[in-house]
């Protein structure tokens, strides 16, 4: 290869590469390479090109160069704005940059010209070539499908191998850099070699890029771009492996700062991997999204810092609710348990007691004292397992339970959750769901509940749980087993007072916007409202009256900003009306076959009057008043027992079989059911029977049984506080009771004479004028 050493004007090309034979045109700005145009132009219009390997380099030196450039004639220079050139060349030959001369006002190259050894090639060879050149391009030209007739026929005609491949590559739709090799190949072997595989390589990616667009073109609609357009995305990252996706990417990330135990990581991570291999227009994949979503937003190990201060606790209680003693104190216990013992293991409370006696209210507070997160889950009506449980994922709509919900909720793992009115919940045909509610309050299983939808366990025992009841005979028995009962019982009319005076009137007027010297309601008033216009357990209609009350004066207050609205006994009937209760009393006098019973109702204790007539008849018992199963079977143990004692009354054996007893209950539309009027019963029979008055100021309560005894009975306070209200001076209570009466406050038995019996016998005593 012989040699041709020269100086020449040089300018650096960035990214352009040409070829011999290449008539191309770019745009020059740099001073130095509008100065080398210039010489050039003066000279014999010849130039050299050379591509920079770093397109940025303003200064390129050699080594920011191609080794090989070209020789180019320039054909037409036309100058623009800006100072800016615009060049038309044709590319002569090939020629090797040996370095730069130095000259500084343009860039002077030393070149050498490197001639070709196309013609040393033997002929077979040669065509050989030719021919691996033409199949190489009718290849790719088949595959791209756009090349022109022309350009193939121009190609078929070469039969210089040199001009060839120099044509193909000039034609060739592909970057500087794969040029450039061509351009490098000084040999004529390596520039073959170098064309043959660029050919083949591009009929590669081509040929893949066209399996691409069916692959999509199957799949999408071709009317919706964004679909299409996410279907190609998803087809190219299948093809390559690489699923990323932005959305599974933030999963990640908020993966790797959740702090979760390592089995909850793990699968969390397995579904993310499954969430991006799925279409995102899928069913499927919006599942999974929020699937993920919701295990990510659990409190695996996040938990809150308790207030450990038993004082404190016992300060908020008191703070919200008057009275209440005995619960203050066993809840208080129940804290300084807890405070002892690293985890939650104490016993469940279930707080138990007849409407509107502050139970929610109490559990908000033992939140409040322990600055704990506060969560309420109503049950009530709760007849499917999965609301406790949650849903598999398999069923459209799935959610997890409302336990773990409640976490999810709170955002701590230990908060307080209050499982309001449990004694509602319900079965039917799809599950028990008291039976899911037993992991739930188990503290030996509570641990590792398993959610259907989280799949996954889930720790509880750090979770304070205080259930709400009125009734414990609504709880399942299993249920009931795993919790502890507090009885939370009816307000005396003085805790009432106490109740209104302290919190429910301030609450009322900041509710109704009153100001507090804009409205006062007297002692006598509250005190009237309360014996007259509400009759229940709780201060629940005791609110709701002294809110109307707070309404009527709102509306004097707005007609006449000044004026002060001052609610006395005398004016309590013009804002609520007349009374909707009488008080009620006892019986003036002692009377026959009437007896003043005592009974226990979901909103508190009430005194039933028992009467009962003997009329001629056939030996029928006759029972009226809406009375339970309970009531007349006590009914006719009562009858019964009567008549084993007849004989000792002077009574004929066949009086029994010429004479109805009617008892009967007034109000009859009231319900009535259980066991405790059996010796109220018993006694107004006897009373009727024999004809004998029964003291006025006696009520009494208990079972009877066929031989005479007095079994205990339930609700002693409440009944009781009931017999206190209409002045009862003596009340008969099971002798088993006497115990429970430690536990009742002296305003309630203060001016009673509580007399346990064990007998009827006892009861006949006492309850018979002498």
């Amino acid at each position: 290869m012989e040699e041709q050493i020269m100086n020449m004007p040089a300018v650096a090309l960035r990214g352009l590469t040409i070829l011999p034979g290449m008539i191309a045109h770019f745009d020059i700005s740099r001073e130095r390479s509008l100065r080398a145009v210039e010489e050039a132009m003066e000279q014999d219009q010849k130039i050299y090109l050379v591509t920079q390997r770093n397109v940025d380099s303003e200064d390129p030196t050699q080594e920011d160069l191609y080794q090989m450039g070209i020789v180019a004639d320039i054909k037409q220079v036309v100058r623009l704005q800006n100072d800016v050139v615009r060049i038309l060349v044709d590319g002569i030959s090939r020629a090797a940059l040996l370095g730069f001369t130095g000259n500084e006002k343009y860039l002077e190259a030393e070149i050498c010209y490197c001639d070709s050894n196309a013609d040393s090639l033997p002929e077979d060879l040669r065509e050989a070539m030719l021919l691996g050149v033409r199949e190489a391009f009718h290849r790719y030209a088949a595959v791209v499908g756009k090349i022109s007739k022309e350009l193939i026929r121009q190609i078929d005609q070469y039969e210089d191998l040199e001009k060839l491949i120099d044509y193909v590559t000039n034609n060739l739709p592909v970057s500087y850099e794969l040029k450039q090799q061509v351009l490098e190949a000084e040999d004529i072997n390596d520039r073959y070699q170098v064309i043959v595989s660029l050919l083949l390589s591009q009929v590669e990616v081509i040929s893949i890029k066209n399996e691409l667009q069916k692959k999509v073109k199957v799949r999408v609609d071709k009317h919706q771009k964004e679909y299409v357009l996410r279907e190609q995305l998803g087809v190219i990252r299948e093809e390559l492996g690489e699923n990323a996706d932005s959305e599974a990417d933030e999963y990640e990330k908020k993966l790797s700062e959740l702090d979760a135990p390592d089995y909850v990581k793990e699968k969390t991570k397995k579904e993310i991997k499954r969430f991006r291999n799925m279409s995102s227009s899928s069913s499927e994949s919006t599942v999974e999204r929020g699937y993920i979503e919701t295990v990510l937003e659990l409190p695996w190990n996040k938990m809150s810092v308790d207030n450990k201060d038993l004082d404190h606790a016992a300060q908020v209680l008191d703070d919200d609710h008057y009275g209440l003693k005995d619960v203050k104190e066993r809840i208080l216990e129940f804290l300084a348990v807890r405070n002892l013992t690293s985890k939650g293991e104490s016993p469940i409370i279930c707080l138990v007691g007849p409407p509107g006696t502050g139970k929610t209210s109490i559990a908000r507070s033992i939140a409040s004292a322990l600055e704990k997160k506060y969560v309420r889950i109503s049950l009530g009506g709760v007849r499917d397992e999965a609301e406790i449980r949650g849903h598999r994922k398999t069923y459209i709509g799935a959610m997890p339970g409302r336990i773990v919900n409640g976490l999810r909720q709170a955002g701590v793992s230990n908060p307080l959750m209050l499982l309001d009115e449990i004694d509602k919940v319900s079965s039917d045909y799809k599950g028990d769901t008291s039976a899911a509610l037993l992991e739930v309050l188990d503290s030996e299983q509570n641990c590792r509940f398993r959610d259907h939808y989280i799949e996954m366990p889930v720790d509880l025992s750090e979770v304070l749980f205080i259930a709400t009841a009125n009734e414990v005979s609504g709880i399942p028995k299993p249920l009931l087993d795993r919790m502890e009962l507090i009885e939370v019982s009816s307000y005396t009319e003085n805790e009432k007072f106490h109740i209104a005076k302290e919190h429910l009137v301030e609450k009322q007027k900041s509710k109704n916007g009153i100001k507090k010297e804009q409205l006062t309601i007297t002692d006598g008033a509250l005190k009237d409202i309360i014996r007259l216009y509400t009759r229940e357990a709780g201060v629940r209609s005791l609110e709701r009256t002294i809110g109307k009350l707070c309404r009527k004066a709102a509306r004097e207050i707005f007609k006449d900003s000044e004026a002060a609205v001052k609610v006395t006994k005398t004016n309590l009937k013009t804002y609520l009306g007349n009374p909707k209760y009488s008080p009620e009393k006892k019986n003036d006098h002692a009377e026959v076959g009437i007896v003043r019973g005592l009974a226990w109702t979901s909103v508190g204790g009430v005194t039933l009057e028992v009467e009962v007539n003997v009329l001629p008849g056939k030996g029928e018992l006759v029972l009226t008043g809406k009375l339970g199963d309970v009531m007349k079977e006590s009914a006719q143990a009562a009858l019964s027992y009567v008549r084993s004692i007849s004989e000792g009354y002077g009574i004929d054996a066949e009086f029994y079989t010429k004479h109805d007893i009617h008892i009967h209950i007034p109000e009859g539309a009231v319900p009535k059911d259980g066991p405790s009027a059996g010796i109220t019963m018993a006694t107004a029979m006897l009373s009727a029977i024999t004809d004998r008055a029964v003291r006025a100021d006696v009520a009494m309560t208990g079972e009877i049984t066929l031989r005479g005894r007095v079994l205990p009975i339930g609700g002693l306070k409440e009944k009781l506080l009931a017999a206190k209200v209409i002045g009862i001076k003596t009340v008969c209570i099971p002798k088993d009771n006497e115990k429970d009466l430690e536990e009742i406050s002296k305003e309630i038995t203060d001016g009673m004479e509580i007399v346990p019996v064990e007998r009827f016998s006892q009861v006949e005593k006492i309850a018979f004028v002498k």
